[in-house]
């Protein structure tokens, strides 16, 4: 059973960790995030969850806490934004590399400076390897959706690495929208009773923690936490499967619209994906054949998976909003034509939405004409580009 609510993206997110009821939760505002962990500590003031709530004093508190509790043995959780993240950064490394799987939500913001509280992606594209599990969100469902399954993924015994659920701020953490939530039981049972392989204070099973590893052990540890990342990508389709089951909802690595027969397609993550399909929808009205790719799993990259997918494309416009400075074209560009390297495709990039630019149904219309003249000429006029900037 479900119900069907109006709730911000906050609020989901919110909703979907008091259903989970995590051990310990340790909290810090920054916007557009705050409102996120506002509700869950009401959650945990009016006895709703049994979690106990550790307000800190920094984001780089919020995570060594998060570290701390889950080394012992507990079901951890934060969430974050942007400066909140890159504060973090030592620890976020350290909680992967200690395979601890903290599930932190991460309302995506734009890195300053210049200050500026809106969104784009470079927090979490910056953190794209720290070897966290990364799942992108379209709207307020899939972040609620994400959330409960990262759980599962996270502290799966195959994997045990930390995972960020990302939401895009203010577009999707601060808009209402309807959504079904599961019934709590449901959840409860779903995500399960969380028994850590490792606990610091189990004194008669004694370990280490964050020992010193010089040449003859480090490399070792990162080959291990790069096989784990190796395996999550089945076990993703195997909770996405079994979650299909429960709620009615079919998630995979990325979700295909009308990509079966396009002859000009969009790579895309998160809110933007929204308007694309509006885009998409208006250009087949007028006989073009367009279509759209949405990644839902950036980390670990499915490259193989979405170069099979893509591959009957003639060309592929790949957007970013976020910038690989000194490297043209943005990350998810680079990454996805590597990926199909040999493949017969035409690539081009768009950079968009920086600082929370608005992206428009007519920025996506003029994208697929671009696309639709590349098919024409046989080249893409324009490899690297900007979408709704000024010039």
């Amino acid at each position: 059973m479900s119900k069907l609510v109006a709730l911000t993206g906050n609020d989901a997110v919110a909703e979907a960790l008091r259903q989970v009821n995590p051990d310990v939760a340790a909290v810090y505002p920054i916007t557009p995030q705050t409102e996120l962990m506002h509700a869950f500590a009401a959650f945990a003031a009016d006895g709703a969850v049994d979690t106990e709530l550790v307000t800190v004093e920094s984001e780089h508190s919020a995570m060594s806490a998060t570290v701390g509790a889950a080394a012992a043995g507990a079901r951890a959780i934060t969430a974050t934004s942007s400066q909140g993240l890159a504060l973090m950064w030592e620890i976020v490394y350290i909680a992967a590399s200690y395979r601890l799987p903290i599930v932190m939500p991460v309302v995506n913001r734009a890195l300053s400076g210049p200050i500026n509280i809106h969104c784009d992606h470079s927090d979490t594209m910056g953190a794209r390897d720290s070897g966290w599990i990364q799942i992108f969100s379209e709207d307020s469902q899939e972040a609620y959706d994400n959330t409960v399954q990262a759980f599962r993924i996270a502290e799966h015994k195959d994997i045990l690495l930390p995972a960020m659920v990302t939401l895009d701020g203010f577009i999707i953490s601060h808009t209402l929208e309807a959504l079904q939530l599961l019934d709590d039981d449901a959840v409860k049972q779903f995500v399960g009773e969380y028994k850590s392989p490792v606990n610091l204070l189990d004194v008669d099973n004694p370990i280490t923690m964050g020992p010193l590893h010089l040449p003859d052990f480090y490399f070792e540890t990162k080959r291990a936490q790069d096989e784990a990342m190796g395996r999550v990508i089945p076990v993703v389709l195997d909770v996405a499967a079994e979650y299909a089951k429960l709620s009615g909802r079919s998630y995979g690595l990325f979700e295909e619209y009308k990509l079966a027969d396009a002859e000009a397609a969009i790579v895309v993550l998160g809110s933007a994906a929204g308007t694309a399909k509006v885009a998409i929808d208006r250009l087949r009205k007028q006989g073009v054949k367009a279509g759209m790719l949405k990644l839902r799993l950036f980390r670990p990259f499915p490259g193989e998976q979405i170069a099979a997918a893509i591959k009957h494309v003639p060309s592929v416009a790949v957007l970013d909003r976020s910038i690989s400075f000194g490297l043209k074209g943005g990350p998810v560009f680079n990454e996805l034509r590597s990926a199909c390297y040999g493949q017969k495709n035409r690539f081009a990039s768009y950079i968009y939405g920086l600082g929370g630019r608005d992206v428009t149904i007519e920025h996506i219309e003029s994208v697929f004409r671009d696309l639709v003249a590349a098919n024409k000429a046989g080249q893409v006029k324009n490899v690297f580009n900007y979408l709704g900037v000024r010039e």
